[in-house]
């Protein structure tokens, strides 16, 4: 059997996450999702190609699979769909490369509880795997019937049930026709899910319920994955060095070379990376994810949040609900605020539209290698571009697009001398 996880596009969804990151490059408790994807398809044990379509930041995609190919007992194939026409269109330019009769499907920016896909490859013919949510109309919904599939219903505005498509399939090669006869959608792209409306008529396909799953196609979807996964640690494992004086409370992971230094409260759930140092007197609440060689340092609090590998918040700052992305460094004094005074639901700016994020409670979201000067203060929601400078005592009250320096009053300049970002898809 073969299965095709679908990378390409440039995740706008997750900006700034995925300024300097592939949306499938996000990490899960350290490790990178498609990463956690290809291991779950490793333990299948009868998978002999995978099919990895991408496009935007391909390279980065190479090198994490480089990383791993000597532990995975499949071939991997990395195809560049090209121009980004849809998921009906990356599909057909990974079908030429299928050899098995089945395939499984996987969009990459989708977690899932990995017990389904064994479940999935042990079933014959045509599968879409279905969710209940409780925001159905941001989704395609699903008809069923008798566990048949008879419609899609894209982000209808009442929809009919709340059972709607997770993006994880299983097909014949009879998609292959209906994928060369798809036409463009009203947005232009030629849509997977179109091909399987055309199918259903005149094939069986079954739907499946999942029994966990998530779209991590906005920033606080990390968030919320990252709970349900701390949730599920059954206890303390100390892999580094806890200094006198440190209060371990709940279960918490802390991993090799990292130091616990004195003073420091740590109530888990908490996870923490390799070769971090918390602080002294740092305090770490439940739901906390600190990444590899991130410092979290003197009299600072962390709340419900994502470090990423080598970020610094050193000393006197707070950090609620937020994702502070790899390389950043907060300056003494950085607040992330993470409730607004009327105690009303946090929204945020995605691609251009103010989106329910349905939290009361959510902080910033700061792209990588930022810089906050002293006693900078973020609103919430507020999300910052990688590669930008907040100059001290700035308050943040709206987004900053990636490589800006922000000077206070109004005033921002861009960034041009250290500025990696593609700033002509991100502008």
């Amino acid at each position: 059997m073969d299965v095709i996880i679908l990378a390409a596009g440039y995740g706008k969804g997750l900006e700034p996450i995925t300024h300097t990151r592939h949306k499938s490059l996000v990490p899960i408790l350290g490790e990178p999702l498609l990463i956690k994807h290809l291991k779950a398809i490793n333990k299948l044990g009868d998978v002999e190609n995978v099919i990895i379509i991408v496009n935007y930041l391909r390279e980065q995609v190479a090198e994490a699979v480089t990383k791993v190919k000597s532990e995975l007992n499949f071939n991997i194939v990395i195809k560049d769909q090209g121009e980004p026409l849809g998921t009906g269109h990356a599909l057909s330019v990974a079908v030429s490369e299928v050899s098995s009769s089945e395939f499984i499907v996987i969009y990459a920016d989708v977690f899932f509880d990995y017990s389904d896909l064994r479940r999935l490859a042990e079933l014959r013919g045509n599968v879409v795997c279905a969710y209940r949510v409780s925001d159905p109309s941001r989704y395609g919904v699903l008809i069923s019937e008798g566990g048949r599939l008879k419609n899609i219903i894209e982000k209808p505005a009442e929809p009919p049930s709340n059972l709607i498509n997770a993006g994880i399939y299983k097909f014949d090669k009879s998609i292959a026709r209906y994928l060369m006869e798809l036409k463009p959608s009203p947005r232009g792209e030629y849509e997977l899910t179109d091909a399987i409306k055309d199918m259903c008529p005149h094939v069986e396909v079954k739907v499946i319920e999942l029994n966990y799953w998530a779209d991590i196609g906005r920033p606080w979807k990390l968030l919320e994955v990252h709970k349900y996964l701390l949730d599920k640690l059954s206890r303390t494992e100390i892999n580094g060095e806890v200094e006198a004086n440190v209060t371990i409370k709940g279960n918490v992971h802390v991993g090799e070379g990292t130091e616990i230094c004195s003073g420091t409260y740590i109530k888990g759930p908490v996870w923490i990376g390799n070769n971090a140092v918390i602080g002294p007197n740092a305090y770490l609440r439940p739901y906390t994810v600190i990444l590899d060689n991130a410092k979290v340092g003197f009299n600072v609090e962390v709340k419900e949040s994502l470090v990423m590998e080598g970020v610094h918040v050193s000393h006197q700052a707070y950090v609620g609900d937020s994702i502070i992305c790899e390389h950043s460094n907060l300056g003494a004094g950085t607040i992330l605020a993470n409730l607004r005074f009327d105690e009303s639901e946090v929204k945020v700016f995605v691609k251009g539209r103010r989106e329910s994020t349905s939290r009361k409670k959510l902080g910033a979201i700061i792209g990588g290698y930022v810089k906050t000067g002293v006693n900078v203060s973020v609103f919430p929601g507020v999300k910052i571009g990688a590669y930008s400078w907040i100059y001290p005592g700035v308050a943040v009250k709206r987004d900053v697009p990636p490589c800006t320096i922000v000077k206070g009053d109004g005033v921002t300049e861009e960034l041009k001398k250290y500025c990696k970002v593609d700033l002509s898809v991100w502008r």
